[in-house]
């Protein structure tokens, strides 16, 4: 299986847990990890090849400067929030799907069905945090960033990636024109410009299995009646999803899955 990561130095401990855990929950799989990030020397590239071991293997991805040369950055933010959104142009053209997964990931159990999604003509998979991005509905997030057509607003940190579609489909200029035209009402820049040139364009997946938000423990219980408690998350959650400021590699973290983290983070620093 192929996973894109993308991340700067800030990111590097979260991304060992992250590899740690989905190499520990899918024992039986090979995954070549194709890495782009700013400001990562040898000797990093080096300690997460000695992570990958014998059965995984490292790809960094050295990123052309002449992609990025018309790249607007918005606000705060670098040219790094293009990445994923032009993976398609940045990775090996002989790979047809991906795998994308945030740093502020753990992986508890096996991610081969997420990955073997029919996607059809769909560019990407992904789920939706339906009702939790900043208070704001599907319905004024379509109407923010001029998308009526898509049916949900999705989250960007987990993806399965139809690659050979998303090279007819997504081109820099269309991103760099949408990220000037919607400079001023884009939150979180790269997830608002990948729903609204593509989000009728994604298709759905279960959150509670492939995109577990953990700061909503307490909705996803009650919405399912109490069916989705936390047997049920270690039984059936594949990906779970520090999403927000709050990490739980922080000091001070107090969310449902904190000790859970913390196991994965001690295992990984023990190597």
């Amino acid at each position: 299986m192929n996973i894109l990561v993308t991340l700067d130095r800030n990111y590097l401990r979260p991304l060992r847990v992250m590899l740690g855990s989905l190499f520990f929950n899918n024992p039986g799989a090979a995954f070549h990890i194709y890495l782009i990030g700013d400001s990562l020397t040898q000797v990093d590239l080096a300690d997460l090849s000695a992570l990958c071991g014998t059965r995984h293997t490292l790809h960094p991805l050295t990123v052309p400067e002449t992609l990025f040369k018309e790249a607007p950055v918005v606000r705060y933010y670098s040219r790094a929030m293009y990445y994923r959104l032009l993976a398609a142009q940045l990775l090996p053209k002989d790979l047809d799907r991906i795998l994308y997964l945030d740093p502020d990931i753990l992986v508890i159990n096996p991610v081969q069905p997420l990955y073997e999604t029919n996607l059809g003509s769909f560019l990407m998979a992904a789920a939706t945090h339906s009702g939790l991005f900043s208070g704001i509905s599907d319905q004024v997030n379509r109407m923010r960033l001029d998308n009526y057509e898509a049916e949900a607003y999705f989250n960007s940190g987990v993806l399965v990636m139809n690659l050979a579609a998303m090279r007819h489909a997504v081109r820099a200029e269309d991103i760099y024109a949408y990220a000037r035209e919607h400079a001023d009402l884009l939150i979180l820049p790269d997830q608002d410009i990948l729903n609204g040139l593509y989000g009728a364009r994604i298709l759905e997946v279960d959150d509670s299995l492939w995109n577990y938000d953990a700061r909503k423990y307490e909705r996803y219980w009650m919405t399912s009646q109490g069916e989705r408690d936390m047997d049920w998350v270690m039984e059936h959650t594949s990906i779970l999803h520090f999403c927000g400021k709050n990490k739980p590699w922080s000091q001070g973290y107090m969310g449902y899955f904190a000790a859970l983290y913390k196991h994965y983070q001690h295992l990984l620093e023990r190597q």
